[in-house]
């Protein structure tokens, strides 16, 4: 429930409604959690206990409140239910290939994404042993901000939060016309010790693209304050390390991913009853969200090297 760093609206669960395959195609839908325990249960002092009793059953993040969290009329229940799925602990690699078929969920708020974290912290806790972002989107369809049409591709780096200049190392795809949930595309990553760089579809059309002609130290240009993480690695550090894979549906949240003033967004992020105010105004964005349309759907993953 610790909403990803984020202060994101969703939980992450194992349940069917949110995580399920059909005909060969993995969903991962958010739902509302009041479908589960009862509206009244989001804010009537209901505790919410994920810790479980088994290793299948084990919470998996305890930060920010993530096992056990209480609702109440200061701040409800995380009102989205959605799913996580990581490969932390069955799959992990060091340079490569990979291509992601998928779907893209529409609906507003819907924050899916296609990432990688480093197996171990080799360099520090984030960012400074890096994340690769293959595609974050945004469900809003005709988002000033970019929505359902558009997806980024990131890098994270840097000694400590905040000095994370992922700024230069960003950059975003909008399609002509249509959106990224209407039919499958081919999300695409290629990773080598020379360089980085995603794609669209086929290898050619490239979205991010980076270079380790320099160190991240000195492309980052950070204050003299800092020590450098990297020292001694070379040009592809913190990119050096073996990584992970992780396909996430989140909702909202507080990070500024969802600018303020824009597009109708029913919450501030400088509101400390934030997530209040976006179930308060369910009526506004629910109704877009539309069955499986608003799922992130997977056809097939392949990683080759």
């Amino acid at each position: 429930m610790g909403g990803g760093g984020n202060w994101e609206f969703e939980m992450y669960i194992n349940n069917r409604s949110n995580s399920y395959v059909r005909d060969g195609i993995l969903y991962m839908k958010p739902t509302l959690t009041s479908n589960t325990i009862g509206e009244s249960s989001l804010q009537d002092d209901f505790t919410m206990d994920l810790w479980g009793s088994q290793p299948a059953s084990t919470c998996t993040g305890n930060a920010f409140y993530g096992c056990k969290r209480s609702g109440s009329s200061g701040n409800i229940l995380n009102p989205i239910q959605s799913a996580r799925i990581r490969t932390s602990n069955s799959f992990q690699f060091k340079y490569g290939r990979v291509e992601i078929k998928a779907k893209l969920p529409r609906g507003d708020w819907i924050w899916p994404a296609l990432w990688l974290l480093p197996r171990w912290e080799s360099y520090g806790p984030w960012p400074a042993s890096g994340e690769i972002d293959i595609v974050e989107s945004r469900g809003n369809f005709n988002y000033p901000a970019g929505g359902s049409n558009q997806f980024g591709s990131t890098l994270h780096w840097g000694p400590f939060f905040p000095e994370d200049p992922y700024y230069l190392t960003h950059n975003s795809y909008t399609l002509p016309k249509g959106d990224f949930s209407e039919k499958f595309h081919v999300f695409g990553l290629f990773w080598s010790n020379t360089s980085l760089y995603t794609y669209l579809d086929r290898d050619s059309q490239k979205i991010m693209e980076v270079r380790f002609n320099q160190t991240f130290w000195e492309r980052g240009k950070f204050p003299s304050s800092c020590d450098n993480p990297w020292e001694g690695r070379g040009n592809s550090a913190p990119f050096d390390q073996d990584f992970f894979l992780v396909f996430n549906v989140a909702v909202g949240g507080t990070n500024g991913y969802f600018p303020d003033n824009i597009g109708g967004k029913p919450w501030s992020d400088r509101d400390p009853h934030a997530v209040n105010s976006f179930w308060k105004n369910r009526n506004t964005w629910l109704p877009t969200w539309k069955g499986e349309q608003s799922a992130l759907q997977i056809d097939w993953v392949k990683v080759s090297q």
